[in-house]
């Protein structure tokens, strides 16, 4: 069985193996997308195939578009070489479902795939193209956070970029100067509108796509290279718009035991491919079944109707809304305290930890009583369901092969939004007590302890990547298990309002940490005698 055009011509092989087909003509559906697209997206990753690509799917199944999606990718160019063309831009999504079944599904529904080259004219010219087409309505974006930044680490503007300020939108390098380039030709074609939204896992993301894009524009326009009516159009509302959204669903890299499965199955050439970038790439995806697209609903071409297939639109406020009950209370902070304290004790599946009674008790308390009463109630989603289906569905789900190494990354970049920001809430609050956070202060003694690099049996493990590790482990590298004076030694991480949102003296919190930090140091087995004590 041959991941293809042709290999899936034989319909009733695949159906026998149990996975669900397209239902659609996807000739015409490719006709008409390539004639008159209203979707391109860039990014042609794991959550975009998992996720975005089987939402269109399913609304072309029901028949409730005639268009479908036309991919790019701007990173890596092997993504589309070496996955998409080969198998014609067919994926395997298998949904790992938390009661321990599988869901395989052919998803078709991307039915151009092309490389953002600027030197390749032949690539180039055809995004060109579909840039010029009135019918365009939606840019969308799955690049990482990173793929917005037109600085590296230290704030120093990056090659790429500073080359294309002054070359112009010609021939960019850079990956934003790029599209620039794209939404350019765009203004010079009568100033099309066009949404152009960004679906990466950041805060206000419409904003640093905008403000990334309008950079281009400011300079080239400075350095006499394009209009100046560019610019205006950059920031004609009517014209160009930068919506928020917020994007929820979980999607590990391809699993070898998915694979085993489809391998059985019969199915060729299922090999991952690690590229020269490093991206590791299959012709199949596994994610979890729970997804959440919440997207601020601006759009001055319109939209294809996407919340036929489950995305929500709604306003700007709303999505805030979302993102903060999602990344500050009901999910993010209690997968960093499963990942904290699982690296701690030795985990290396977050769904295992959610059988240790003290881990799963931590972030129910975490969840429910720290932080749900800080929570705005969004509408579009209730906080209290949203909990409910991380704990009971979504974090224990046994096939999801999460770890909490993975998770344990830049956490020193994640504290202050996931918990400084409940604490403030206390702070600014009347009716609430700063008294009741007695698990938020754990995770933070849990994190120093974890900067150690020591387990709970003594043993030494490798910290997951972090950009403050050269800054905060050199704090806690004199401290040994059974110390109990430590506190004028932590005390520059317990003042740190960078890592934590609040200075901790300032916020009340320094003693209760200090005191936890001190019990979770005291020897081998300290950090499950801590948790059993105070959980």
């Amino acid at each position: 069985m041959e991941l293809s055009t042709q290999g899936l011509m034989n319909r009733a092989q695949w159906e026998a193996k149990g996975y669900k087909l397209p239902k659609f003509d996807r000739e015409a559906v490719t006709k008409a997308t390539k004639e008159n697209p209203r979707w391109i997206h860039f990014g042609a990753g794991n959550i975009f195939r998992a996720f975005q690509a089987n939402v269109m799917q399913n609304i072309l199944d029901r028949g409730e578009m005639e268009t479908g999606l036309i991919v790019a990718e701007g990173f890596d160019y092997e993504i589309i070489e070496k996955m998409n063309r080969p198998h014609d831009d067919y994926t395997v999504l298998v949904t790992l479902k938390a009661d321990g079944t599988i869901e395989k599904t052919i998803v078709g529904a991307v039915v151009e795939s092309c490389i953002l080259d600027s030197e390749n004219d032949v690539e180039y010219n055809r995004l060109k193209e579909i840039f010029c087409k009135e019918s365009l309505q939606m840019v969308s974006f799955t690049i990482t956070e990173k793929g917005y930044s037109l600085v590296n680490g230290k704030g120093e503007m990056l090659p790429p970029v500073v080359a294309d300020f002054t070359a112009g939108p010609e021939k960019p390098a850079s990956y934003i100067g790029k599209v620039a380039s794209l939404l350019y030709t765009r203004f010079q074609n009568g100033q099309l509108p066009i949404g152009m939204v960004s679906m990466d896992n950041c805060s206000h993301n419409g904003d640093k796509l905008y403000a990334a894009i309008n950079a281009f524009a400011l300079k080239w326009a400075e350095n006499g290279l394009v209009e100046k009516e560019f610019v205006d159009y950059i920031n004609d509302k009517n014209k160009v718009s930068f919506p928020w959204s917020m994007i929820d669903k979980i999607t590990p890299r391809p699993d070898a035991s998915v694979e085993a499965i489809l391998k059985e199955d019969g199915i060729d050439g299922l090999e991952p491919v690690i590229t020269s970038k490093n991206t590791y790439v299959a012709p199949f995806v596994n994610a979890e079944e729970c997804e959440y697209l919440v997207i601020e609903d601006w759009f001055p071409n319109g939209r294809p109707e996407l919340e036929k297939g489950g995305i929500m639109f709604t306003d700007r406020e709303t999505v805030d809304k979302v993102e903060k009950m999602k990344v500050c209370t009901c999910l993010n902070p209690l997968h960093t305290t499963l990942a904290v304290f699982g690296c701690l004790l030795g985990y290396e599946k977050i769904s295992e930890e959610m059988k240790d009674e003290e881990l799963k008790k931590m972030v129910e308390r975490i969840g429910y009583v720290e932080g749900l009463p800080v929570v705005v109630n969004p509408g579009v989603l209730d906080p209290k369901e949203f909990i409910d289906t991380v704990l009971n569905v979504r974090i224990p789900n046994p096939f999801m092969p999460d770890t909490p190494q993975r998770i344990a990354t830049d956490t020193s970049q994640k504290l202050a939004i996931r918990f400084g920001e409940t604490i403030k809430n206390y702070i600014a609050s009347e009716d609430k007590d700063l008294a009741n956070l007695k698990l938020i202060p754990m995770v933070f003694a849990g994190w120093m302890r974890y900067l150690m690099a020591i387990d709970d049996n003594g043993e030494k493990f490798e910290l997951s990547p972090d950009p403050l590790l050269d800054t905060v482990c050199p704090i806690v590298a004199g401290i040994k298990l059974g110390d109990t004076d430590v506190e004028e030694i932590i005390k520059p991480l317990l003042t740190n309002k960078a890592i934590f949102g609040v200075d901790l003296y300032e916020a009340g919190l320094a003693e209760l940490t200090v005191q936890y930090f001190t019990e979770l140091i005291a020897g081998p087995g300290a950090i499950r005698a801590t948790l059993k004590k105070y959980v």
